[in-house]
């Protein structure tokens, strides 16, 4: 089962610790395969919207900046539970804040 994590930004400025403790976590599921992917997303972004034939592109950003999704990670797991786990892990070395999780579908 794939799950995508999704952390919102919360405006903090990151520590040295907390890059310490970031690595030493995605080292360790990047090391047990269950991490596929991880990355900090762009806050502005753009939308691509369409109606019929036309087409249009709408440069972002477009939320708050405390609402951006801030950053990802892809993960493979067994089941609902582990992500939950990972989940919960994640939140103890990052802090307040919020996280995303949804199951990916598909190949």
């Amino acid at each position: 089962m794939r799950y995508l994590m999704m952390q919102k930004a919360d405006g903090r400025e990151p520590t040295p610790q907390l890059y310490a403790d970031m690595a030493a976590f995605v080292q360790e599921l990047t090391a047990s395969g269950v991490l596929l992917a991880t990355g900090g997303l762009d806050p502005a972004g753009f939308k691509i919207t369409s109606e019929g034939d036309d087409i249009s592109v709408v440069d972002g950003p477009f939320t708050e900046a405390k609402e951006a999704i801030a950053g990802f990670a892809l993960i493979e797991v067994r089941s609902k539970e582990e992500a939950i786990e990972l989940g919960r892990r994640f939140r103890r070395i990052v802090g307040d804040g919020e996280s995303t999780v949804q199951q990916v579908f598909g190949p």
